[in-house]
């Protein structure tokens, strides 16, 4: 008995159109999602000039593999069309090319050269860090802070921020300089950075591995327990607006939570901006300070048997002591 090859309840041609609709949906989904429209076929751009160069890095090979694929898979079906199997014919053995061989050896060393050449002339401009521009916020001599004077741009100024990764959020310190580390302007989550102005990041973790990556701003540094990595970026000056990201290494549970943001102002906005959190860091310390020394006079006038007596001075609860320096009102 002749077998069918139709599938039951479903015709072929009901088949291949589910799988065309199916198909094309995937595609459609792709070409009209934002972010995957700006980086389907290379790495996104636009936000740094180390991106900028990761970008064109990628477009050259890319190129330079399409035109190898597109002329590897012209070869290969001419072969199938030209030689295809006709009645009567027969298959005959042949024997190697010499020079078809050593051209086809010599070519893909060239090709791979050319690659290696072009990376690695490359490469410097991406992992080392340009200057500030001539616009870009005035760094104090006292925020030179990155701990190897080998990732600092050439006239060695940048503004270096400590990123910490914790499980679900970025932890942003701005060292200032001094030996006081409980006035460093501290924030979570959003990092704010002055636009025109060359940015160092120190990259590390406290817990587990992360993977700081903003496409737009260059590309991923890993955050490892025990080990500080290295990145920057530059956001020119007239692209001040948020750049957004996610952790790029599998942390946890809630790793798809863990998003990293940054929000580029012009340098006078910054001045401004760190001057607010200063003054918040101030005013906290403060507020601490008088809490510690009323609470102090208490257990004074507790230890010496007066407790009949009204305990004096209200004790300011912690939750009046100002502390909004990293909150996000007064990030911004």
């Amino acid at each position: 008995m002749r077998r069918s090859n139709r599938i039951p309840h479903l015709s072929r041609a009901a088949v291949l159109a589910s799988a065309s609709a199916i198909a094309l949906a995937v595609l459609l989904t792709l070409l009209l999602a934002g972010p995957a429209h700006a980086s389907f076929w290379a790495p996104q751009h636009g936000g740094s000039p180390n991106a900028d160069r990761i970008h064109t890095l990628y477009s050259i090979i890319m190129v330079i593999a399409v035109i190898i694929f597109v002329a590897v898979e012209g070869a290969l079906f001419y072969a199938l069309w030209k030689f295809r199997m006709r009645p009567g014919a027969k298959a005959e053995q042949l024997h190697g090319n010499t020079r078809l061989e050593i051209g086809w050896t010599a070519g893909a060393a060239a090709i791979v050269l050319v690659i290696g050449i072009v990376t690695f002339i490359m490469l410097p401009g991406i992992r080392n860090p340009d200057d500030s521009d001539a616009d870009g916020w005035q760094i104090p001599a006292s925020y030179q802070t990155a701990k190897d004077p080998g990732l600092l741009p050439p006239n060695g100024k940048s503004l270096n921020i400590d990123v910490n990764g914790q499980q679900y959020a970025w932890r942003f310190v701005y060292p200032d300089g001094d030996n006081d580390r409980q006035n460093n302007v501290t924030a979570y989550e959003e990092m704010v950075v002055p636009t025109g102005t060359t940015v160092t990041l120190d990259v590390r973790s406290s817990d587990v591995a992360h993977s700081w990556w903003i496409p737009k701003l260059g590309g991923k540094a890993d955050a490892l327990p025990g080990y500080t990595n290295h990145t920057w970026f530059k956001i020119p000056r007239g692209k001040e607006g948020v750049y957004t990201g996610n952790c790029a290494e599998l942390c946890g549970r809630n790793h798809a939570n863990m998003t990293a943001r940054v929000r580029a102002i012009t340098p006078e906005q910054f001045t401004q901006w760190l001057a607010r959190q200063k003054a918040a860091i101030e005013a906290a310390g403060r507020g601490a300070q008088q809490y510690r020394a009323q609470q102090a006079q208490n257990d004074q006038r507790s230890q010496q048997g007066d407790a009949s007596q009204p305990s004096g001075e209200p004790v300011p609860s912690p939750s009046t002591v100002p502390n909004d320096a990293t909150s996000p009102a007064a990030q911004r």
